[in-house]
């Protein structure tokens, strides 16, 4: 087994010197261009030919983008206005042209690759163009409404789910070293991209079910794949790890790569326990690949892999301050990473062998990277990363050997041009807009004043730096859909985790308000007898709890509504002791029989289950005589609220003698549906339509509040029938497995745990639905939303 072991070890060694000899003679190639200056004379005459059709005396669509920021209105509104001025079609053709050479491989001048760039442009601007009745419901192609209705449709919503949840899992889990919100945005982006490729392998008259099967395989295989930046790459770039303890790791990857067999932990791995997750990830994710794959394409995932990191280990290992690296040094390992990086994943796809994709592939990776490179300059000789960039900026003047790196990112692209894709108009036409749009965002991010000195710097042919300065400056119609849509996700996950700070706050400082007013006075009157009802209510009330109904409430009467906090004071107290007295209810011996609420012990067992009875009671009146104490307010619209109040409560009372009646029967999901509706959807109705009827609101906008809280409220009780299963009781803060123990019917039993959680999700989406019509002034129902998906309690 050793044997086997070296073996193979010593074949990817010797397959990685294959491919270091394949990059070194793409180098010496390029670097022959560059010194011949053949790149100076083609390029002067493609922009000569380019030039025609992105020069023009004035532009609205420069105007527009040159805006200082482009949000979610500004997104919607810009494909709108290219739709209606003709632009769109030529939009996205440059830019869905761009993704099939870039991530794909293909040749834009193939009559294949024709047909499949028209066929998703229609899609495309199908999808973009999607009507929609306001800004609030505009169009987001990363919303999780679209994402997972896109999985209903194409019968993958398990393995979206799954992804889902390990995303949730990776994100609250890494340091803040490694940027969670980078993180996500990272593995969404390189899921899409295998996504991509899966769907671009697919023939035409393939059926639904291996598509299905297909699809799903590609979501998780992007998973296990995109993990690896930040479990490996992110982690040797960070300052996590010590030098000795980067080593030790990297060394870990190396083994694993070159034997295919994933070593145990040792030494300080070990004892480290972010890093023993880590390990167990990577473990997991490493065998399902190994598991999805024959194996020859086991062999070459490796091999590419082996030949990405090793590459990239190179480029790490450098030190700024060593003055000796050639030119070799540092291109050779960036053109191996560039070209394995891509290739891995057509490997992952297992994508039939085709040798001119390979090497377009090849080829093309340098140009992406050293683009890449230039955007990141700055930031890059700040962590004193070595790049082609970075190292000439340091030595240039010591050193006349060293090749510029623009330079060289021109003779690349003229290289890419003539000697790759047979001067082909497509393949210019998107490779210079491209170059010039990277340029252009470079000159909006730091300034003309920083971009200028930068120019200044790298400039290598005065005439062709010309035509290059003056593309930059009067170019039109040189924008990408990639681009605009990262800027919109970057900002959309910056604004999400901001919201979401501010709504984990916001939703703390209210129940720790509504934990103030919720104790009961014991009465004034002279009594004999102690009062024990009150001790007793008390008991409940103070056990802690999520307070999600007063909150709601709170949120929509102060926030959306604008009334007055301290007016709506006995709406929220009447609202936890209808929910309070309705659990102690849920916990008696004749129901649930439970013996843990809210972490501590239920009331009947700490009391009697006749006091539990009476504290039910009197917890229902002091919900009706709080109500009663609403001041100014319409007295209707008091009258009304408690009409509602007290039709909901009997409502309630149904869901709970349904359930009881359910007790050992086979339901179906509608039947389960309509008695977790009236268990628990009315009780997240009432904390949204209260506030409404006193804030006098349309019919409309109520109904829409009601279809929001009938999903949300199913929702919560799928959620909550999921973690009975899944959950444990101290987490949790009460019994789990009590469904299975009095054979009651839940959306687990009845659908299974994957079944429940696609019905959790749809139930999700027809929530968030509900609400598009709505002009809401927050989001936090969306957020609220969002907690009752991913909650552990």
């Amino acid at each position: 087994m050793r044997k086997e072991a070296e073996t193979i070890s010593n074949l990817k060694d010797l397959r990685y010197e294959t491919n270091e000899e394949k990059a070194r003679a793409y180098f010496i190639n390029l670097s022959t261009h560059l010194e011949k200056k053949q790149h100076i004379f083609t390029l002067k005459k493609d922009f000569n030919i380019w030039k025609k059709k992105h020069i023009n005396q004035f532009s609205l669509v420069s105007i527009y983008l040159n805006k200082k920021n482009v949000n979610s209105t500004d997104y919607q509104h810009y494909i709108q206005w290219l739709d209606k001025k003709g632009k769109l079609n030529e939009y996205l053709d440059r830019s869905i042209s761009y993704i099939y050479m870039r991530d794909i491989g293909r040749a834009l001048y193939k009559s294949e690759t024709k047909k499949k760039v028209h066929h998703s442009i229609k899609n495309m601007r199908k999808t973009l163009l999607s009507d929609r009745e306001d800004v609030n419901s505009s169009f987001n192609p990363f919303r999780m409404v679209e994402t997972y209705r896109w999985a209903q449709k194409e019968g993958v919503e398990e393995s979206l789910i799954w992804v889902l949840e390990k995303l949730q899992e990776i994100t609250a889990t890494i340091p803040e070293e490694l940027d969670p919100t980078e993180t996500r945005r990272k593995l969404t982006k390189i899921i899409g991209g295998v996504v991509i490729q899966e769907l671009d392998e697919m023939e035409a008259n393939i059926s639904s079910e291996d598509r299905a099967s297909r699809l799903s395989r590609a979501i998780r295989l992007g998973f296990a794949y995109g993990i690896t930046y930040p479990f490996i790459d992110d982690i040797l770039d960070s300052s996590l790890l010590t030098d000795e303890e980067k080593k030790d790791y990297a060394s870990i990857i190396r083994i694993t790569l070159r034997t295919g067999v994933v070593p145990e932990l040792t030494g300080w791995l070990q004892t480290y326990p972010f890093m023993r997750y880590v390990h167990s990830e990577l473990r997991g994710a490493f065998e399902y690949i190994r598991t999805q794959h024959s194996a020859t394409a086991w062999e070459s995932f490796l091999e590419q892999s082996f030949v990405f990191f090793q590459s990239q280990e190179e480029d790490r290992d450098k030190n700024l301050a060593i003055k000796t690296y050639s030119n070799e040094d540092l291109y050779v390992p960036i053109i191996l990473k560039s070209a394995s990086s891509r290739l891995i994943v057509r490997s992952l796809v297992e994508a039939p062998e085709n040798q001119q994709i390979s090497e377009q592939t090849f080829y093309y990776g340098i140009y992406n990277q050293l683009a890449d490179d230039f955007a990141d300059m700055f930031t890059d000789m700040e962590e004193g990363s070595v790049t082609p960039y970075t190292y000439y900026i340091r030595y240039h003047k010591q050193r006349d050997d060293l090749i510029n790196p623009f330079e060289m990112y021109w003779t690349v692209i003229s290289y890419l041009l003539h000697h790759v894709y047979r001067s082909d108009d497509k393949t210019r036409e998107v490779i210079l807009s491209r170059a010039i749009n990277g340029l252009k965002r470079f000159k909006k991010k730091w300034g003309k004043e920083k971009y200028d000195e930068v120019m200044e710097l790298l400039a290598f042919d005065s005439k062709l730096n010309q035509i290059i300065q003056r593309m930059v400056k009067k170019a039109t119609e040189v924008e990408f859909l990639d681009k605009l849509l990262r800027d919109h996700v970057i900002d959309d996950l910056k604004k999400e985790q901001k919201e979401v700070n501010t709504f984990k706050d916001s939703v703390k400082d209210i129940r720790n308000q509504i934990n103030n007013i919720l104790p009961l006075l014991r009465s004034d009157a002279p009594s004999l007898f102690l009062d024990s009802i009150t001790e007793a209510a008390n008991y409940s009330l103070q056990g802690g709890g999520k307070r999600l109904r007063p909150i709601m409430t709170w949120v929509m009467a102060v926030k959306e509504y604008k009334m007055d906090p301290i007016t709506i004071e006995p709406l929220l107290k009447s609202l936890e002791y209808m929910h309070t007295a309705s659990l102690i209810y849920d916990d008696l011996p004749a129901q649930d029989n439970a013996s843990i609420r809210r972490g501590r012990s239920t009331l009947h067992e700490v009391y009697n289950v006749a006091t539990a009875e009476l504290t039910g009671i009197f917890l229902t009146q002091k919900a009706v005589s709080s109500q009663a104490k609403l001041r100014g307010y319409d007295s209707d619209s008091v009258l009304e609220l408690i009409y509602y109040s007290s039709k909901a409560a009997a409502e309630m009372c149904k869901g709970q003698a349904m359930d009881l009646d359910s007790r050992g029967k086979l339901l179906t999901v509608d039947e389960l549906s309509e008695m977790c509706f009236y268990k628990t959807g009315i009780g997240f109705e009432a904390s949204l339509i209260m506030p409404a009827i006193l804030a006098g609101v349309n019919e409309a906008e109520k109904e829409s509040l009601k279809r929001f809280a009938k999903h949300a409220g199913i929702a919560f009780q799928i959620k909550d029938d999921i973690l009975d299963v899944e959950g444990q009781s101290k987490q949790i803060g009460k019994n789990t497995k009590q469904d299975m123990l009095h054979h009651n019917a839940t959306f687990v039993s009845v659908l299974g745990v994957n079944g429940a959680k696609k019905a959790l999700w749809d139930h999700y989406c027809n929530a968030l639905e509900a609400l598009q019509g709505l002009k809401l002034n927050s989001s936090f129902l969306k957020y609220l939303l969002d907690y009752v998906i991913n909650r552990t309690n």
